[in-house]
């Protein structure tokens, strides 16, 4: 009966929208570092770690008043015991687990193991419970416990709570985790040398020298001398410990050489994803950006028009000599392949309006990049060159939202300017946005005062400006020269041309509320 109601409970557990709401939130709270509010759960517990270890420093040599008892005992180490038990509860689904044993078990006719479920949940949670920066949470909220003042000492791992919070710290140990092997193998020689030198100074030295009484004060010993500290509170006095001495000193010379090169290394070799790390963070931390993928003739056109503009953009090419050359001209780069997943997934796809420049000079690639961020997200707003417009379909089939034709376009304009000349220097000016004429979109939702309105009460001829066409919503159909009784919609978009001055001046006219 009891198994029965658990696993009716998982069930409902699993069809509810508001767990799963709830769920996702404090996930995205603990542990998505692109979630927007994430950060500022990160200032909050960075400043009551401070707090408490600066408390146990002023306790030294004060006593602490009772407010900061209280504060340290009922604030921060319950702040940080929920913590550990929302991350905790985030690090799996218990009840998919049940579910998912539950529905094995009925397709292969065999009975459900409620006792095999409990044991795999305890495993998993165990699994969670041991790791590093678990126990540091569980050591740093044993302080609360007053009676055992020992524990006390415990508010040091406090600090270690900082390698949650602090991006800086994390990127310091991710270098230094890739170079384990190394570490380790240079930590077992210390220890090796340190062990055999001790050993061996206490043998020489532990009826001669007053210093050393016992093989503990032999390794201390071996361990100063070996880092080149030499305090001077233990020195051998016989011959065979000083050439000890010698051996050792010159072996921490050598140890500490080897390490400072295998760090230099380390940061050498993760240097430049360093920096295109903070790249990407810092473009994250915009709503809209572009992402650039391609540094050829297309996407440096573009660039020198976007001063204009001021668009918040990251270059991604797989060409490392482009990217040196874009970082050379001052643009955000990075060395990336974006026809792989990973690479786009890294960029804040769930809370940010992106708008993804396909300017390869391969339609091939231009298309695997825009199926790998429609598969990704559909709100990714893609724009591909399209090399040879024999690939449109395919481009169309890919899921792009535009597509440039430069061919198409060239031609074009070449037969304009051969056939009609006035057209074309028309059109050229407006295209190279020149004082002569100037084409904006206005979205009325960001104008409502324009709402309802009727397009003969605006009177854009009044206005120095000509109405060429009006967009329905954002999939609806598009009316050139709309007549005047058109009424303006909420989702409508108007497309006009004027001087730049009329139109600002039609915006600031109709910005502002209804009210």
């Amino acid at each position: 009966m009891i198994i029965n109601g658990i696993i009716r409970f998982a069930y409902w557990i699993n069809g509810s929208y508001r767990y799963r709401v709830i769920k996702t939130f404090f996930t995205n709270l603990l542990t998505n570092s692109d979630y927007p509010y994430k950060r500022y759960l990160d200032g909050v517990m960075i400043f009551l770690i401070l707090t408490s270890v600066g408390i146990l420093i002023y306790e030294v040599q004060h006593p602490i008043p009772e407010w900061m008892d209280i504060y340290d005992l009922y604030v921060v180490s319950v702040i940080f015991l929920i913590e550990y038990l929302l991350r905790l509860w985030v690090y799996n689904d218990l009840h998919k687990m049940i579910i998912r044993d539950y529905e094995q078990a009925r397709f292969l006719s065999k009975k459900f193991s409620f006792v095999a479920i409990v044991k795999k949940i305890v495993l998993t949670k165990i699994e969670y419970i041991s790791s590093p920066l678990a126990l540091i949470d569980l050591l740093a909220i044993l302080p609360a416990y007053r009676p055992f003042r020992i524990l006390r000492i415990f508010v040091l791992f406090r600090v270690f709570k900082l390698l949650r919070y602090t991006k800086s710290i994390n990127q310091f140990v991710e270098v230094l985790s890739h170079k384990r092997f190394e570490l380790f193998t240079l930590l077992f020689l210390l220890l090796f040398i340190v062990t055999s030198a001790g050993i061996a100074i206490y043998v020489f030295e532990e009826r001669t020298n007053d210093n050393i009484n016992s093989l503990f004060d032999a390794l201390y010993w071996a361990l100063v001398t070996i880092s080149t500290v030499g305090y001077g509170d233990i020195s051998p006095v016989t011959s065979e410990g000083r050439v000890v001495s010698m051996l050792i000193i010159v072996s921490g010379l050598t140890m500490i050489s080897f390490m400072t090169s295998v760090i230099v290394s380390a940061f050498s070799e993760k240097l430049g994803e360093l920096k295109e790390n903070r790249f990407i963070e810092e473009t994250n931390k915009n709503e809209e950006f572009l992402i650039i993928c391609g540094y050829g003739q297309m996407a440096k056109m573009f660039l020198r028009q976007n001063k204009q503009h001021n668009y918040k953009y990251v270059v991604v090419d797989k060409d490392k000599k482009r990217i040196e050359d874009a970082l050379k001209e001052g643009h955000k780069a990075i060395h990336e392949d974006a026809s792989r997943h990973d690479t786009i997934a890294k960029f804040n796809i769930k809370y940010a309006n992106i708008t993804l420049l396909c300017l390869t000079e391969s339609d091939i690639e231009n298309i695997y990049i825009t199926l790998n961020a429609k598969s990704l997200s559909k709100k990714i707003k893609v724009i591909a060159w399209v090399v040879d417009t024999k690939m449109k379909k395919k481009y169309e089939l890919a899921g792009v939202d535009h597509l440039l034709l430069p061919s198409n376009i060239a031609n074009m304009m070449l037969l304009t300017a051969i056939n009609q000349p006035v057209m074309y220097y028309g059109i050229h000016a407006i295209l190279a946005g020149e004082d002569a004429a100037h084409i904006d979109e206005v979205n009325v939702i960001n104008y409502s005062r324009l709402i309802g309105k009727v397009i003969q009460e605006i009177e854009f001829k009044e206005r120095k400006l000509l109405l060429l066409g009006i967009q329905r919503g954002e999939h609806g159909s598009f009316i050139f020269n709309p007549k005047s009784d058109t009424v303006l919609e909420e989702h409508d978009i108007l497309l006009l041309m004027g001087l730049d001055i009329s139109i600002e001046h039609f915006k600031e006219q109709y910005e502002g509320s209804l009210i």
